[in-house]
């Protein structure tokens, strides 16, 4: 058992689709791992302020990730380590390695003390209409928080390597021990902890996530160590390389918290509506968007670096239309069946029925923008793959702006025109539902994204070209076949009630599941009649992987 795991550590994954089924296995497992977390908390707690809590707290522990771990990311890493490695020049990445790996770990110590005492006068920027002791509790869960960014930092570097070697199980493997340790904290810690127990759950997540990646990195020979000789040439250039990404992120991580700032004002439990519905409709964006953008991400280096700008282009548009092909059907069927997830993922306990409600309205408006999401992945990790990061910089900023500003502005054009708000509870059933304008986050969020990969893909026509025909016959093709697929879905849901008991769990599920893969199937019939690309491509790719074949098939694709 040992050996095989060890294999599968060492195993290189070099087919972009293969890579990309590894890594949406592993990451449909992780969010299936992080919807138990998410069932667990919302059953115990409820949408209500200890889950505000809970979820503010990540505020400042997310904005020093992004801001400081950004620069050791896998993103900004692989290109330099890819390049030193093409040049045979392996003891030139372990100086550069041994360096990064002292720097950060020196910078992120130093910037957690500090941020450990100015945590008091955050809370009221982070959560302002939190009563005095929500913001004291917020102080003390955050403060514990602010250890992960550490361990997540340092196993992000490792994963840069590994992935540069196409050694992709360990970095898919992380996030399920990231999400075991929390719910670890979840079920063993929180009894006797509370709220605090949950924290140090994440704090034993982190370090599990950076454990998993320690027998791969060691197997390729480059396990960093600190060091008194730093490489700052180097270090200057990656900084200088990866500073528009980590203004970029820490922009959109601003975002997330001004629109946390603005939910806590809102109502008791908002926060909490808006990250479960957003932990929700990640879940497609994880599998599809950032599993294919991921595993493309090294190929695309490949070529740009090595001059082939007509295969990094044919890479992009191939990679683009598979991720909006596969994101079409999953926008459509959570559409369509967003109260029985809810139900089934999160309903019971103390998450009530208007929780539920809230949650499924929040869970359809953010998931339009799956598709969306999944291309912002792929557009700035291919614009990084070229050294161009500032296109990403400036139109993420942008959109992030957009984001917030939108988010406000709904919420003022809800309270002086009720009659708009009224018109969203009607589009998704909960008109007699109290608490219905947080809606207006989700839908800030989405109208954002979408403007965000609209752009991006307009950007990309004018540098490269030949993106729009093809991504439009696929999405149409897409959404063709997911809308006559969800019709039968929703058809099936409305007439078949009577046979489910719909006040089980049980009955629930049942009825998702067989309404659901009837829609599916019509979903593939109509693929098939109109002979999409996309689907057939893929087909292909799981019989390469998983059927025999002939020795004179040899060929893949690379990653």
């Amino acid at each position: 058992m040992v050996q095989k795991m060890l294999q599968l550590l060492h195993k290189e994954w070099s087919g972009l689709h293969q890579a990309a089924f590894l890594l949406a296995g592993a990451s449909l497992i992780s969010q299936l791992l992080g919807l138990v977390r998410d069932r667990l908390l919302a059953s115990t707690f409820g949408a209500g302020t200890q889950l505000d809590i809970y979820y503010t707290a990540f505020r400042v522990p997310d904005l020093i990730y992004v801001t400081i771990a950004s620069f050791v990311s896998i993103t900004v890493l692989i290109p330099f380590v890819v390049k030193a490695n093409h040049n045979h020049n392996r003891e030139t990445v372990r100086q550069f390695l041994n360096g990064i790996f002292t720097v950060f770990t020196v910078v992120m110590i130093v910037t957690v003390a500090i941020l450990w005492l100015l945590m008091p006068h955050l809370v009221f920027i982070l959560a302002p209409g939190f009563d005095m002791n929500s913001a004291k509790e917020l102080v003390f869960i955050s403060r514990i928080l602010l250890l992960s960014p550490l361990f997540l930092g340092i196993s992000n570097l490792l994963g840069g390597v590994t992935q540069s070697f196409h050694k992709f199980f360990a970095y898919t493997v992380s996030p399920i021990a990231y999400n075991l340790g929390i719910v670890i904290g979840i079920i063993f810690f929180q009894p006797y902890l509370g709220l605090s127990g949950i924290a140090w759950g994440v704090v034993l997540g982190a370090i599990f996530h950076l454990i998993i990646q320690i027998p791969t990195i060691i197997g390729v020979g480059l396990l960093p160590r600190p060091t008194v000789i730093i490489p700052w040439r180097e270090i200057r250039l990656m900084v200088m390389t990866s500073l528009p990404r980590t203004i970029t992120l820490a922009t959109y991580q601003l975002s997330m918290a001004a629109l946390v700032a603005l939910g806590s004002l809102l109502i008791s439990g908002a926060i909490s509506i808006f990250n479960l519905a957003q932990n929700l409709q990640t879940v497609p964006m994880m599998i599809i968007g950032l599993s294919y953008a991921v595993a493309a991400f090294p190929t695309l280096t490949r070529h740009f670096s090595a001059g082939e700008t007509e295969a990094f282009r044919n890479k992009m548009i191939i990679t683009a239309r598979h991720i909006a092909f596969w994101s079409m059907p999953a926008i459509v069927f959570i559409i369509v069946l967003r109260a029985h997830i809810v139900r089934v993922v999160l309903g019971g306990g103390a998450f009530d029925w208007t929780d539920t409600r809230l949650t499924a309205a929040a869970l359809a408006i953010f998931v339009l923008s799956a598709a969306a999401q999944g291309l912002v992945q792929l557009f700035v990790r291919g614009y990084y793959a070229t050294s161009n990061t500032l296109k990403p910089l400036v139109i993420n900023i942008f959109c992030s702006i957009l984001i917030v500003a939108g988010a406000w502005g709904l919420v003022a054009v809800f309270k002086l025109w009720p009659v708009t708000l009224l018109f969203i509870e009607q589009v998704f059933r909960v008109a007699d539902v109290p608490g219905s304008i947080v809606l207006a986050l989700p839908l800030a969020f989405s109208i954002g994204t979408i403007i965000n990969a609209l752009l991006f893909i307009m950007v990309f026509e004018k540098d490269f070209g030949g993106l729009i025909k093809p991504l439009t016959r696929t999405i149409l093709e897409a959404t063709t076949a997911s809308v006559l697929g969800g019709l039968v879905t929703y058809g099936l849901l409305f007439f078949g009630s009577p046979i489910f008991e719909l006040k089980t769990l049980v009955g629930v599920f049942l009825q998702a599941l067989i309404t659901g893969l009837a829609g599916i199937v019509i979903w593939v019939v109509v693929l098939i009649v109109l002979k999409n690309e996309e689907f057939l491509d893929s087909l292909t790719a799981v019989r390469v992987k998983f059927m025999p074949k002939p020795a004179i098939v040899t060929e893949q694709e690379e990653l």
